[in-house]
């Protein structure tokens, strides 16, 4: 019986734990996810400082004409103090002298050698970065599970951080089977295709951040396609397509079935892909898409991403949506949740004009696509809808419902 894509997506959350921890010099960890909480060794700044080239000086000294007794450099370690009816120049990032209220920027003083007229009006602590104003020693700067960015690398290095632990990026391992099919790189015969869900799922899953294993393509023997099995299983997740609908006659699931599979659900209430397939095999996930091409990738964005977002170790594991206004007038059959892809221009989201299981033209011409309800026939423009992006991750920390209703 097939089960809700809620529930599926459920089974996939609890099976899918994150991989081991390895430990990586921050300048490899671009996009990697942290295993650690990270706290601040120091305060930054670590004292007060300069926010401007100018002149250290006090409030009451406002409109006054003064002498310059010194210049301070940014990196001078000296303990400098403010001397009455004195100033003292100094440059963006240097240690602020005892005694100094606010910081007067040069162009607004009037510089006669060494004497230096004042502004009538300066404010206290003016152009002053205060010691510990970004942030303060011991606090939390990055949590457990964060995906690392180019702003997260400048954190870690203000820190004096040089190495962090991360999750081990996944390894997911793919292999094609049946005759009818050719790799890419292969010369066609008479009545077969090429394969572009290996090549679909190989990209993808690259995209998402994982090592990709392709152990080639399975003759369409049961012994062929355990072997393929067999040299799969070191791999944290294997993902194959086609083979298991009822009446394949192939043996991708007598293959399965034979070296220990134990299956978390074998149908999932969806258009396209009800035959999606998922479990495992010891500790690696299996997961089977659809053989048709728009079929299987739009089930990978739902199904396949989501396991890939828990391997990782991302605390922002569950599929997010955007909402926006549909484009035009769209008209569906109802009766099952169904999967529509579709273009994003950031102010709404059009439909694609034409599109079925077996094509592969349309998602290459999307950038989402929207899960509408089994009960919903048609919308009027500008209805409320929620999207999905298959061109760059969208999540959260919480799961929310994905379905546009």
């Amino acid at each position: 019986m097939a089960i809700s894509v809620e529930e599926a997506l459920g089974l996939i959350y609890t099976l899918a734990l994150p991989t081991q921890t390895e430990i990586v010099p921050i300048e490899n960890a671009i996009h990697r996810v942290l295993s650690e909480t990270i706290t601040a060794t120091y305060s930054l700044p670590s004292f007060d400082n300069s926010a401007m080239d100018g002149y250290a000086v006090r409030t009451d000294d406002a409109g006054k004409t003064l002498t310059q007794s010194c210049t301070i450099l940014a990196g001078n370690g000296d303990d400098i103090r403010m001397v009455e009816d004195q100033c003292i120049r100094i440059m963006t990032g240097a240690k602020i002298p005892q005694g100094c209220e606010a910081i007067v920027p040069i162009e607004e003083v009037a510089v006669n050698g060494e004497l230096v007229t004042l502004p009538s009006l300066i404010k206290p602590s003016q152009h002053i970065r205060l010691k510990g104003e970004d942030i303060q020693a011991d606090m939390t700067l990055l949590e457990d599970g964060v995906m690392l960015h180019a702003h997260h690398i400048s954190l870690l290095a203000s820190q004096g951080i040089t190495h962090v632990k991360l999750y081990r990026r996944p390894r997911v391992a793919l292999f094609s089977s049946g005759n009818e099919l050719k790799m890419h790189y292969e010369a066609l015969g008479a009545n077969q295709l090429y394969n572009t869900n290996t090549p679909t799922f190989a990209a993808r899953t690259e995209e998402l951040g994982c090592d990709v294993i392709f152990t080639g393509t399975a003759e369409d023997t049961l012994e062929s396609i355990q072997e393929h099995i067999r040299r799969s299983l070191n791999a944290d997740f294997i993902i194959t397509s086609g083979g298991v609908s009822v009446g394949d006659a192939d043996f991708t699931k007598e293959a399965f079935s034979s070296l220990g599979f134990e299956c978390a659900f074998e149908s999932v209430n969806i258009k396209p892909g009800k035959p999606t397939t998922f479990g495992r095999i010891g500790n690696t996930l299996i997961l089977n898409l659809p053989g048709n091409p728009l079929a299987a990738a739009l089930c990978f964005e739902l199904f396949g991403q989501s396991a890939i977002l828990s391997l990782s170790g991302r605390s922002d594991r569950y599929l997010s949506t955007i909402t926006t206004r549909i484009g035009e007038p769209f008209t569906m059959k109802k009766g099952r949740r169904s999967l529509i892809p579709g273009w994003f221009s950031g102010e709404n989201f059009v439909p694609s004009p034409n599109f079925g299981p077996g094509m592969v033209l349309p998602l290459s011409r999307a950038n989402a696509f929207m899960m509408v309800d089994e009960c919903v026939e048609e919308f009027e423009e500008g209805s409320a809808v929620k999207i999905i992006p298959t061109r760059w991750c969208m999540s959260s920390q919480d799961q929310n419902s994905l379905i546009t209703l």
